[in-house]
């Protein structure tokens, strides 16, 4: 059983790790188990993977909230902790899979009552607050580099890595180009704000595009949905248009994106880690200023590491265009950006993942 939601940083690896337990053991039966209305239901029905169910249950944050928005969470809580005990005990799983959001408290607790093994895969290197109460009730944690060790008991600890879709470690180069129509000879620059989009990342890039477009630059520009009409009408208004390629959204064809790209504008979310250095991507990272903790902590590690730069955003729209273009007028600096970034990948992180589950299940998971 797995238990996943609220952002693609939680979703995503999930699905992965589902994806290597399916090649592992194809007759596996798999449950999934999302917020009530939740993001992740479209994820995992697009996701190709046949899970045997969907279930939904009730949660809402109980941090960085009002205390009327609170007391509604915790009402919520109370409610879903009901509704994932009656889920556990129809599905009896062997192991439960919990990725972060606040759907794992009440399925981690129904799970622990009834002594189901879990594990906990922790997507961001500094923990959340849901991410640190769920710690009490797993036997395993998984995570995503070393330093992340710190915050939990350290016997019930794996580094594995960030579990990464199989569909995007086969997109190549040659095939994105093609997919996106992109000129081989052009630098490729990737700009998107993560699974719900960003909308100051899409501000300061469209008032920097005339530029970067006459510099015989290509870009692809996930906006987000939200956005995507003003985006779609400025679009069509630009000179150089046809190298300026703009999606709401992109699923099975990120791959792609990722594979075409030489530089990346983006987030700090969790799938950075994984997700850049299997490219071996050198970004330019803008961490949410609302998740600033998390996602400052994860910017960070790729900078040390030589392998990406680090924006405030508040300083984005003055800074994004200087940056971009120092970056890209500097092909050795690209390439060591690039290799420090590929030597971080972890490609068997999915599968590490799936082998601790089929341990904590005793050789059987459903």
């Amino acid at each position: 059983m797995i238990a996943a939601g609220g952002t693609g940083g939680h979703v995503y690896p999930a699905l992965a790790v589902a994806e290597a337990l399916v090649a592992d053991q194809p007759d596996i039966a798999l449950h999934f188990v999302g917020t009530v209305g939740g993001f992740e239901r479209p994820l995992v029905e697009q996701s190709g993977l046949a899970f045997a169910d969907y279930s939904e249950v009730r949660a809402g944050p109980l941090h960085g909230v009002n205390p009327l928005r609170m007391f509604l969470s915790l009402f919520q809580l109370m409610l879903g902790i009901l509704q994932a005990f009656v889920i556990v005990l129809r599905r009896r799983p062997d192991v439960l899979l919990l990725t972060g959001g606040w759907v794992g408290l009440p399925v981690a607790f129904a799970a622990w009552l009834m002594r189901v093994p879990s594990l906990l895969y922790v997507p961001d290197i500094e923990p959340g607050l849901s991410l640190r109460v769920l710690r009490f009730f797993v036997q395993r944690i998984a995570l995503n580099v070393a330093e992340s060790v710190q915050y939990f008991a350290a016997h019930k600890t794996v580094v594995t890595g960030y579990p990464v879709r199989q569909s995007l470690q086969a997109a190549t180069r040659e095939a994105a180009l093609e997919h996106f129509a992109l000129d081989p000879a052009c630098k490729t620059v990737l700009v998107f704000g993560g699974s719900r989009g960003a909308r100051s990342i899409n501000n300061a890039l469209l008032a920097i595009l005339p530029e970067l477009l006459d510099s015989d630059v290509q870009i692809i520009h996930i906006t987000g949905t939200l956005d995507w009409d003003v985006v779609a009408e400025q679009r069509d208004s630009l000179e150089h248009h046809g190298r300026y390629h703009a999606f709401p959204y992109l699923h099975e064809a990120m791959g792609m994106a990722l594979a075409a790209a030489d530089v990346v504008v983006s987030r700090a979310g969790a799938s950075v880690l994984g997700e850049f250095p299997l490219f071996g991507l050198a970004s330019i990272l803008i961490p949410y200023p609302h998740a600033w903790r998390y996602q400052k902590v994860n910017a960070d590690y790729l900078v040390e590491h030589g392998a990406a730069v680090r924006l405030n955003d508040e300083v984005m729209a003055d800074d994004l265009l200087p940056t971009l273009t120092a970056l890209l007028d500097d092909p050795a600096r690209l390439t060591a950006m690039r290799s420090a970034a590929s030597r971080l990948a972890q490609p068997e992180s999915a599968w590490r993942v799936g082998q601790e589950l089929m341990q904590l299940a005793g050789g059987s998971v459903a």
